[in-house]
């Protein structure tokens, strides 16, 4: 593949010219990633709120504390990097994502105004302050799942696009619902490990169509996709994916099952499977785009900045990249395992 890109774009392997915009590519790649599964967390707790009863609403927020403020960092860093990297492609995204990128930042808005504000509220307001922030987390899974919807569909417009946009939007909130309650599962014992067990499992089937309906409207729509997996060379790609897939999926519902009537040995394996469905479907979809950023009109050499422009951003991504790897292993390092809430001291009379 990358004789045949060389070739087309006229550069060598080794000019710059080429193997920066793929550098940044990649880097967005794994920002998108980040963003998707870590703060993908957050908005699932928040979504599943309103299903919450009320005395559990209030410690499925304290959950979060710790992160909230780093899990907003990877959204930033991404926009960024858009439209820092590849300017020419900023114009017919954004463009063709106008509404649901505005319920995007309505929600994101709404989720960090309201957090904060329910921390300082007096107690008869908290209540409301929580409700909007599971509105604001409803939002953004839905922006999401429109977002997704557009993109797969190259930015058609019609009735049939619409719904499924609105099909996706529904997947997009059980998708982050389903990490989000396996990470409460991970992180609790008791009734709210078992609520969340199940609603992991009313969750996890809408997943799975949601996958199945991607990878067929990408391939059934564009030939271009259909010709890249059905070449045999990648048939092996394509057996390893679905493959993964299906055995996560299954292990997955297993799982689920069996934290609803036994205590399991490993709390954290249906997060794990959550992580890997999803970094395996966003793979696929990368190598299904590459190398394009909008489908079969822009690619990443077309959308890429000037070289000193990319070289500037790759210096200053070199020198803030081990520095935030750093961080952020710091500080989600214990996002794994069972949490304890904390005992109030005892003084001595």
């Amino acid at each position: 593949m990358m004789d045949t890109l060389t070739g087309a774009l006229g550069l060598s392997m080794y000019d710059a010219a080429f193997w920066m915009p793929l550098v940044m590519a990649a880097l967005f790649f794994a920002t998108v990633v980040a963003g998707v599964v870590l703060d993908g967390f957050d908005i699932g707790v928040g979504c599943l709120l309103p299903f919450a009863p009320s005395g559990a609403r209030a410690r499925m927020l304290a959950l979060l504390s710790p992160w909230r403020d780093a899990n907003e960092f990877w959204l930033v860093l991404g926009f960024g990097l858009l439209a820092a990297a590849f300017p020419h492609a900023w114009g017919p995204i954004m463009g063709a994502l106008y509404l649901p990128l505005s319920l995007l930042a309505i929600g994101i808005l709404l989720r960090s105004a309201s957090f904060e504000l329910r921390l300082r509220a007096p107690r008869e307001w908290q209540p409301y302050w929580t409700r909007a922030f599971a509105l604001g987390s409803w939002l953004t899974a839905v922006a999401h799942g429109l977002i997704l919807a557009r993109v797969l569909t190259g930015y058609e417009t019609g009735a049939v696009y619409v719904g499924l946009g609105l099909f996706f939007a529904l997947c997009a909130v059980a998708g982050y619902s389903l990490l989000g309650a396996s990470w409460l599962a991970m992180r609790q014992t008791g009734p709210l490990r078992l609520r969340a067990a199940m609603w992991a499992r009313r969750t996890v089937r809408w997943v799975a169509g949601a996958v199945v309906a991607a990878s067929l409207i990408l391939v059934l729509a564009n030939t271009g996709v259909f010709l890249k997996w059905g070449r045999v060379p990648d048939l092996w790609l394509v057996a390893v994916i679905w493959g993964g897939l299906l055995v996560c999926f299954i292990t997955l519902e297993m799982s689920l099952q069996r934290m609803m009537y036994q205590t399991p040995r490993m709390g954290s394996l249906p997060f794990i499977l959550v992580l890997l469905i999803y970094v395996m479907v966003l793979a696929g979809l990368a190598y299904s785009f590459f190398p394009y950023l909008v489908l079969d009109d822009v690619t990443i050499w077309d959308a890429a900045a000037s070289i000193s422009s990319l070289q500037l951003v790759l210096s200053a991504t070199l020198v803030a990249l081990p520095v935030a790897i750093l961080f952020n292993v710091w500080v989600y390092w214990g996002m794994f395992g069972l949490s304890r809430p904390l005992e109030p001291p005892r003084f001595s009379g």
